[in-house]
């Protein structure tokens, strides 16, 4: 070792360990400054930072059709649709706030978190599994945001109307690039976005319900039969509708440590959570089955995107004023639930040939690329049946019965496995205490996966790919552990 070379050391700070960068980590190809630790300094995210942070991703136009998703596809009534929400999102609260964990006492977003369980190398596998779901759901809200855009400019300028779809395109590459420069701006960007969107969110929510109450029965709404056949019990429905309703969040449990690493203490990101999700999600569920039942009444057809209702205003200042209200939901939304998880991973995967920016300019291009088929058929280039709704509700189902598992591990290695102590600098370096592929992880990462494979192409054990982020974490953890002890006592 060279005179000029120095060790990296960790302190504690409060409840939080802090990394002193030295040369070995710079020189590291598994590290970059982007990725690193925070420092205690940057740690600045209160309880209702937290907060405002879930009501400014919670508020966005998928979580409004929430209830749509669970009457039409799921067979349950309008209230046991909204007791389902509920329920699923105290569920999911679980494994956010236990992964947020490490992310909060260490400093570290999730794909470094992941390197712990399933390797160095391998924790490439799970982030990019992850990744790619998000970068779909970038596309399909960058597509809402650029009808608002749309909108918006058609309410303020007639010759924009008259470009239709090819507006909407255009909308969609506006709104691409606010999303993008959110990001580049950094956490705290981000915090601040958050902060100031979440109270107008709320505003505009109540003020969309005070107007839509007059023009409705509540209570008819609220009594809504299930369309499920007549005297079939509730509990299947209501399970595979839970599983779905959890799955919409199933991507945030994994990548919770991207925010949880600039939380101050671990009680703000409990508390921040706790605060800002389950209640934020059933009230705007819950106005978007009130509107959409609404819509009827003032449009003469059922409406269920609160954009296009919107849209039908007969006022100018009404619909620009709520467009720009829709656009800031929707940006919150997507910088902090779609952008932030991919950026990571893809500087995951070469450090030392990706920052932060790189990642950012990936992400948008692969959320453009699957949304490719969407905006060539608003430009009139391509025709095609799928909608962008049934992309989404068939989605819910399906990748939380791959993300389940990984939540499962990550949370039985931190606290069962590792019982909460990583070792930080090993973390960011090849060969210096954790394997580059970890063998548990993967284990118990593919066998619930294989099931699910199974159940699908034969049609037997269907429960499990039905309730598969349930089966899928339980599983997956009880293998993980089981594997993981039994390999030298411990996992490496």
């Amino acid at each position: 070792m060279s005179e000029l070379q120095t060790l990296s050391t960790l302190k504690t700070v409060g409840e939080h360990i802090e990394l002193d960068v030295g040369t070995d980590l710079l020189e590291s190809p598994r590290y970059n400054d982007d990725i690193a630790p925070t420092r205690a300094a940057q740690r600045t995210w209160s309880r209702w930072n937290v907060a405002s942070l879930w009501v400014g991703m919670a508020i966005c136009v998928p979580t409004y059709t929430l209830g749509g998703v669970l009457t039409a596809y799921f067979g349950l009534s309008v209230s046991e649709a909204l007791w389902t929400i509920l329920i699923a999102n105290i569920v999911v609260l679980i494994p956010l706030t236990l992964n947020a964990f490490p992310g909060t006492r260490y400093g570290i977003p999730c794909p470094v978190v992941l390197r712990a369980s399933f390797g160095i190398i391998g924790s490439n596998v799970p982030s990019l599994i992850r990744a790619i779901v998000a970068c779909g759901w970038f596309g399909i809200q960058t597509l809402f945001g650029g009808i608002a855009i749309h909108l918006m400019l058609s309410a303020l300028f007639p010759a924009w109307e008259a470009l239709g779809g090819t507006g909407e395109v255009l909308g969609f590459f506006i709104f691409w690039v606010a999303n993008l420069a959110v990001v580049i701006r950094g956490s705290e960007s981000i915090k601040h976005l958050e902060a100031l969107a979440a109270p107008l969110l709320l505003i505009v929510a109540i003020g969309l319900l005070l107007w839509a109450l007059p023009k409705i029965s509540l209570g008819e709404v609220l009594a809504t039969p299930a369309t499920r056949p007549e005297g079939e019990p509730v509990t299947k429905y209501f399970l595979s509708g839970l599983t779905a309703m959890v799955g919409f969040w199933a991507t945030l449990s994994l990548n919770i440590p991207d925010f949880s690493r600039y939380a101050r203490h671990q009680r703000s990101q409990v508390i921040g959570q706790i605060i800002g999700l389950p209640l934020t999600m059933l009230l705007f569920a819950g106005l978007g089955v009130v509107l959409t039942a609404a819509s009827v009444e003032l449009t003469g057809e059922t409406i269920s995107d609160p954009i296009n209702l919107i849209g039908r205003i007969d006022s100018s200042v009404g619909v620009v004023i709520a467009m720009i209200i829709i656009i800031l939901a929707t940006i919150s939304t997507n910088t902090a639930a779609n952008i932030v998880s991919p950026t990571n991973v893809f500087q995951n995967v070469a450090p030392k040939l990706i920052n932060e920016d790189r990642g950012v300019i990936i992400t948008g291009l692969i959320g453009v690329a699957l949304m490719s088929w969407e905006l060539l058929k608003k430009l009139g280039w391509l025709e095609t049946d799928v909608s962008v709704e049934s992309l989404y509700s068939n989605w819910l189902l399906g990748y939380s019965s791959l993300l389940g598992p990984i939540a499962g591990i990550m949370v039985v290695d931190y606290f069962l496995v590792k019982n909460q102590e990583y070792d930080l600098i090993a973390l960011y370096k090849d060969n210096a205490g954790y394997p580059a592929w970890n063998r548990a992880g993967f284990i118990a990462f593919l066998i619930p996966v294989a099931l699910t494979i199974i159940a699908l192409t034969t049609g037997t054990m269907m429960w499990f790919y039905n309730y598969g982020w349930f089966t899928g974490s339980i599983l997956g953890g009880l293998i993980y552990y089981f594997v993981a002890r039994g390999e030298h006592g411990v996992s490496t």
